[in-house]
């Protein structure tokens, strides 16, 4: 009873987080084994850890004073066999703060689904709420092996939260784990959506084996005779998956298929690509291309990855174009156009996200969180 007098208390908190008041508050041998950087691959726009935190904040500080601990309470109600209640539920996995309160979360959901498995949840998806605090406390094993178990089958029903447990162990370099959870995803019906196909492309690169090739390859041949869009991100995964497997063709195929390649990867792409297939002039017109010694300093100049061009380097060297492309780069390195960062740097990036307008910014005071009366933004 006094866990629902509470968690009728703070139930519109935890349903409308957005009105809380504190929410102010290479080297030549890349091919071979490139490990490279560990990052997360999505944003914080869809995995939302900031927003979580914040919630979690208010609801800490609204139970503040209330006589006992509500996760040991949570467990006493567990042991004695009650019902468990939606918003319950919902507050529980808000003051979750540690791995054994985890531990309690974690039966509480098997339970929940256990006494709710043929009734749907409502709106509410408890899936990304329980993916988010495994992301919080760093437990990517436990995050796994609940999406995994098949007790649980139909409580994820949503694509976030496998995304979210994928990510975590893609950072942590346990792709084999991935692979298995992404498996678990297609086998329960789960579809995947951009975010997923980046996530399985990036953890086959990372693999980087005959099977996560094939993996790789059928997975995008399949979203292209469906229809769908491919991330160029996952596409960029691609290409350089078919390179460390010498698929210079396949190379090729997938890259003339990104749409937009302005970017400083695609470019580094498609340098390496063209030296591997043996196009040295093309890639050397790239490079001076991109020497812009007259423009202003605040035009970004393309920059290439030092292992990109040691490649290129390597596969001129004692050819006809050696002295050419020593030229070209030597002018690139005097120019600050050759980075340290890596190929395997530059992919396994964490993206920015969405940026918001910025008149849509400016439309709200800072320190008085009021809207600006501005004849500006009036006109």
């Amino acid at each position: 009873m006094a866990l629902a007098r509470l968690g009728k208390c703070c139930r519109s908190l935890v349903r409308e987080s957005s009105k809380s008041v504190f929410c102010s508050v290479v080297q030549p041998g890349w091919i071979e084994g490139c490990v490279g950087a560990k990052r997360h691959l999505l944003s914080e726009d869809v995995i939302k850890l900031q927003n979580f935190q914040k919630r979690k904040l208010a609801v800490a500080h609204l139970v503040t004073g209330y006589k006992g601990n509500y996760i040991e309470l949570f467990s006493e109600k567990m042991q004695k066999n009650e019902l468990i209640l939606r918003d319950e539920l919902k507050l529980l996995l808000h003051l979750c703060q540690s791995t054994d309160d985890m531990m309690i979360a974690r039966d509480a959901i098997y339970r929940y689904h256990a006494e709710n498995r043929n009734l749907a949840h409502g709106e509410f998806k408890f899936g990304p709420l329980f993916m988010r605090l495994c992301y919080e406390l760093g437990l990517e094993d436990l995050a796994a092996a609940t999406l995994i178990d098949q007790n649980m089958r139909g409580f994820f029903n949503d694509a976030t939260s496998f995304n979210i447990a994928i990510d975590m162990l893609f950072t942590k370099g346990s792709y084999e784990r991935a692979l298995e959870v992404l498996r678990t995803m297609r086998s329960q019906g789960v579809q995947f959506n951009k975010d997923t196909i980046t996530l399985a492309i990036g953890t086959c690169y990372k693999l980087n084996t005959t099977e996560s090739y094939r993996i790789c390859t059928t997975l995008i041949e399949d979203r292209q005779t469906k229809g769908h869009v491919i991330p160029r991100h996952a596409y960029c995964f691609a290409v350089a998956l078919a390179l460390r497997h010498n698929d210079i063709e396949k190379a090729q195929s997938l890259y003339s298929q990104i749409m937009s390649i302005d970017s400083r990867l695609c470019l580094n792409l498609k340098v390496l690509l063209l030296a591997m297939s043996g196009a040295v002039t093309d890639a050397v017109s790239i490079l001076s291309a991109a020497m812009l010694p007259k423009s202003p300093p605040f035009v970004k100049k393309p920059e290439f990855s030092q292992e990109v061009v040691d490649l290129l380097r390597l596969r001129r060297e004692g050819g006809p174009h050696m002295k050419k492309v020593e030229q070209v780069v030597t002018l690139l390195e005097q120019s600050d156009q050759v980075t340290q960062l890596t190929l395997d740097d530059m992919l396994c990036r964490t993206p920015t996200g969405k940026r918001k307008p910025i008149m849509e910014e400016r439309r709200i005071s800072r320190r008085t969180l009021k809207p600006i009366q501005s004849t500006l933004l009036s006109e």
